[in-house]
């Protein structure tokens, strides 16, 4: 009679305990699909090329595999005495989310947010670092390492050098006064104004106004300088302290400059802006940085020791070298990529 009554009851309920089949299956279905969560903070802004060619890496690299969410702190445009409301707002997100894995770009928002993460269990893999991880972090944390980002600076002089046919002797490297700037100059520069690489004397200028820089532009030939870098240029401002933006400054400084214009980053080589040079790109980075990303969402670990930039490559503007009469040395032009 149990039996009976069992059965009857399961074929009355039949539509239910598909329905309730359904969901489980759904439910199942959901939990093996759900992709892991990564967040990426970023230190400046979108419109930033360097920024916006490592954002396309990661994406290219990890959308098929995980949740992304970017968070912009801004600090290119913004003052520093707002850099740690915009940091708070990504720790904030980062409480909120709960992700699987972080993903930090670049040197402020790897120090104003670095001692936090190190206290969690979150993986967290950094990109476009200048400075020695561990002036951020307390200690060695376990759960944070990536790439660093160093400027081929003294490659890339010693190249010029070369393209100039052993004629350079004395260059001018100008940057914005940036925590990248001022990072680039103690590590490369050892907080000094120049410095000798292998022939060519090299000076080194930091700017905060963007009235400054133009006046060192134009009188750098006088000056004696047979060429200039151009290093960063994104935290100039006016003389109201307004920001002034990126390509207004390199647009005017290829227009103004009374000498050849060259580059340390990509995203300075092209048409009304430099000539070009060894120089590092964003969507390198980005990719070496997805890599140990989707290595760790595998399954895998931390590298223990940080990764280095890659080698750099060669990447020329036609019109600028047309425009400056100038001619690749064969080694160079049969591996450089040549952009308008």
């Amino acid at each position: 009679m149990t039996i009976g009554i069992a059965h009857s009851h399961l074929l009355l309920s039949r539509p239910n305990l598909w329905l309730l089949l359904s969901l489980c299956w759904l439910s199942i279905g959901h939990a093996l699909a759900a992709k892991p969560q990564v967040l990426v903070i970023q230190s400046y802004h979108a419109g930033y090329e360097w920024q916006a060619d490592y954002s396309r890496a990661i994406r290219d690299s990890l959308e098929s595999l995980a949740d992304l969410e970017f968070f912009e702190i801004d600090s290119k445009r913004l003052p520093e005495e707002r850099y740690r409301a915009a940091a708070d707002l990504a720790w904030q997100r980062f409480q909120q989310r709960r992700p699987d894995l972080v993903i930090i770009g670049d040197d402020n928002a790897l120090q104003l947010l670095g001692p936090k993460l190190a206290t969690t269990d979150t993986p967290v893999v950094y990109l476009g670092i200048n400075n020695n991880p561990r002036h951020y972090l307390p200690s060695r944390p376990d759960n944070i390492s990536g790439v660093l980002e160093r400027p081929l600076l003294r490659r890339s002089i010693l190249h010029l050098h070369r393209l100039f046919n052993g004629s350079l002797k004395r260059v001018l490297v100008l940057f914005d006064n940036g925590t990248t700037s001022r990072t680039v100059w103690e590590e490369e520069f050892a907080s000094m104004p120049s410095r000798q690489v292998g022939p060519v004397d090299v000076r080194i200028e930091l700017l905060g106004e963007f009235g400054q820089w133009q006046q060192t532009v134009e009188q750098a030939k006088a000056q004696g300088f047979d060429a200039i870098v151009v290093g960063l240029y994104h935290t100039l401002v006016d003389e109201q302290g307004r920001h002034v933006s990126d390509q207004q400054v390199i647009n005017w400084s290829s227009a103004a400059s009374p000498l050849p214009l060259f580059a340390f980053w990509e995203f300075a080589v092209g048409p009304q802006m430099t000539i070009g040079g060894l120089v590092l790109d964003g969507y390198s980075q980005g990719t070496e940085a997805a890599t140990i990303a989707r290595e760790v969402l595998e399954g895998g670990e931390l590298p223990a020791i940080p990764q280095s930039s890659g080698e750099g490559r060669f990447v020329f503007s036609r019109s600028q070298l047309q425009r400056w009469q100038l001619t690749l040395p064969p080694s160079v032009a049969e591996q450089a990529i040549l952009v308008p």
